[in-house]
């Protein structure tokens, strides 16, 4: 969608464990938001943060519902960040490039209602099972036209782990890949020490679509990680001001970090690993 002053509206969807969600996460939407605004082709009007569900089987994940509630703690105080929590209620895992659909279906759609009718069932062909509330996922993408007249753009935003995780094999497929960064895009806020530049250079894929990735860079540096923030609650020590004051507040109140939360999940495969290395053997078995 463009405005009367010709720019393009963009909205940013931020996916992760936000496990939990830290003044970092808060940061990366005024980062890019700043950056799209002084290229002077951009208007952000809203960003999404949309937490992983449990079904993701990440190392040391809490239960959605507490980090889907931390996030919308952290963002009480914004007038263009919100929580959507459809990710985190489906059964199963879904790949990022489904929710970017899902998104973009809603931005289409005049009502979120006008949405779910169009939505696609997640049970696969053949199989008789009852459809839940949960089991849906957006139109497939031959349904959706990332151009369509007068949607805003919905844009992925990242660190720069996550734009290097597209090279972990078994973590993404390529043609969501293809796809993320084709239809959609990319902003990358990177952190010292990551070279996301060279990383692109040598992905061929990232490198035909390098004009639909932007590249934020951090000048302000900011280490803060949710992986430090669980190794200081499992320590005893002091989180303010790394997070905002209610999320360590329903920390504290419900004592969401120990060294008990931290097994959660131990020797379970991450589920895109288990799904993409199951599909792979079931190919190489054909």
């Amino acid at each position: 969608m463009e405005n009367p002053d010709n720019k393009t509206e963009v909205v940013l969807l931020a996916c992760g464990s936000f496990n939990p969600i830290t003044n970092m996460h808060l940061r990366l939407f005024e980062l890019a938001k700043d950056y799209l605004h002084e290229t002077g082709k951009y208007n952000v009007i809203k960003g999404i943060i949309s937490p992983v569900g449990d079904a993701y089987k990440k190392k040391s994940l809490i239960s959605a519902n507490h980090r889907v509630t931390m996030a919308k703690l952290a963002t009480e105080s914004s007038d263009w960040v919100q929580v959507d929590d459809w990710e985190s209620r489906q059964n199963e895992w879904l790949e990022t490039l489904k929710v970017l659909r899902y998104h973009h279906q809603n931005l289409a759609s005049s009502t979120p209602a006008n949405s779910l009718q169009n939505a696609v069932p997640l049970i696969k062909p053949g199989r008789k099972r009852k459809q839940e509330a949960n089991r849906y996922i957006p139109a497939k993408k031959n349904q959706l036209s990332p151009e369509t007249k007068g949607v805003p753009q919905l844009k992925l935003l990242c660190g720069a782990d996550m734009l290097e995780s597209f090279g972990i094999p078994n973590l993404w497929k390529l043609e969501d890949i293809t796809e993320i960064v084709a239809n959609h895009g990319l902003v990358c806020i990177t952190r010292a020490g990551n070279n996301a530049q060279k990383f692109i250079y040598e992905s061929d894929t990232l490198w035909q679509h390098k004009n639909n990735i932007h590249l934020v860079e951090e000048w302000i540096t900011n280490d803060i990680s949710s992986t430090k923030i669980r190794r200081a609650l499992r320590r005893g020590q002091s989180v303010r001001y790394l997070v905002p004051d209610a999320v360590r507040a329903y920390i504290e109140k419900h004592n969401l970090y120990s060294p008990e939360s931290e097994d959660r999940n131990v020797g379970v495969i991450l589920a895109p690993l288990q799904k993409y290395a199951r599909g792979c053997k079931q190919e190489q078995t054909l």
